[in-house]
């Protein structure tokens, strides 16, 4: 029974429910201080059951939490509940490969999700451009293959032409759910700039058929993914070509621990004191989303030749996943058009 199960929201609830009802029916059965011992337990019942219904329905909305494993201090995403990772949505359609990436450059070991397109046969000699989606926080890469479906989305995307056969890549972006990396290099901590930007392209290069020449590789993202998004794109053009954010921001919003959060981590900072990269950005979000609606502004106002910058907002809507999911559709076809093609 996976955290993020509704098995364990529903126990949870009878607990709550079994402990409220009992509360009730003992709150006057005992007398002297063994009553107040009673009404103490089961009020922290009540409490408790509440609170775990209310977290695992949260967990369920945003897959933070994919095994109880990963909330032990040794537990980390590669421990992640293969019954909680979609599989084919039609017959013809792509499907998910599960890896584990053993980072060297980084030192981080996790995670990584691959989707696959329907015309991918083993051993056909073709190569796929490559695209890295990356999750907010709280979540993990389930959000996109569950919450935001991303497998039905690309597949329709790709029968319909609208996006080339491509592999997206679904790494997740911290070793424990509690920790906010924002997709930086931590002083002191976990190094995921790293492990994004160099060990899962290399791991990718030496396991998948993708291609490895310019412009062959974007990024995309939400919430906290779309800040990591941009930032990425910034930091290493010459890995990536394009990449789409939605409802980013314009900073980690993080303690970094060396004030690289208010200068080189700081994407409107970059913009002002570095050399502009020739790469294309898409910046998406609601229009009623404040933070993401002023980050869209500023970079896009900072922006100049060689960079491109595309805006698309949303008329309502907020920062959630109703957003992303009508922001996501559009924003793939983007990254497809400015991507290299398959080929033989």
């Amino acid at each position: 029974m996976a955290p993020n199960s509704l098995a364990a929201e529903l126990v949870a609830l009878g607990v709550a429910l079994t402990a409220a009802v009992t509360l009730g029916a003992v709150w006057d059965s005992a007398t002297g201080r063994r009553r107040f011992a009673y009404r103490g337990m089961i009020l922290i019942l009540c409490v408790a059951g509440a609170a775990g219904t209310g977290l695992i329905w949260l967990n369920r909305q945003v897959d933070a939490v994919p095994s109880w494993a990963s909330l032990t201090v040794s537990g980390t995403p590669a421990a992640a509940d293969p019954a909680a990772v979609p599989q084919r949505r039609r017959e013809n359609g792509g499907h998910i490969e599960t890896f584990t990436v053993a980072g060297p450059a980084s030192g981080l070991t996790l995670t990584m999700y691959a989707y696959l397109p329907a015309v991918y046969q083993p051993g056909d000699g073709r190569r796929y451009p490559v695209i890295e989606a990356l999750h907010g926080y709280p979540a993990s890469p389930l959000q996109w293959l569950n919450g935001l479906d991303a497998i039905t989305l690309l597949d329709e995307e790709i029968e319909a032409g609208r996006m080339a056969p491509t592999i997206v890549l679904f790494p997740y972006q911290t070793p424990k759910p509690s920790l906010d990396t924002e997709c930086t290099n931590m002083a002191g901590g976990p190094q995921t700039e790293t492990f994004l930007t160099a060990d899962v392209p290399a791991f990718a290069r030496a396991t998948l058929p993708v291609r490895d020449d310019p412009g062959s590789w974007g990024l995309i993202g939400y919430s906290a993914g779309g800040f990591c998004a941009s930032s990425l794109l910034l930091r290493h053009p010459g890995q990536y070509t394009a990449a789409a954010s939605l409802s980013g921001y314009a900073d980690p919003g993080i303690a970094v621990g060396d004030g690289s959060e208010h200068t080189t981590y700081d994407l409107t900072w970059r913009l002002r004191n570095l050399p502009v990269p020739a790469v294309s950005l898409y910046l998406a979000c609601a229009k009623t989303d404040r933070t993401a609606m002023r980050a869209a502004t500023d970079l896009s106002g900072l922006a100049k030749a060689p960079m491109t910058v595309t805006t698309a907002f949303v008329e309502t809507g907020g920062h959630n996943a109703q957003t992303w999911s009508a922001s996501a559709r559009p924003a793939f076809g983007w990254l497809s058009a400015r991507l290299a093609r398959p080929v033989p």
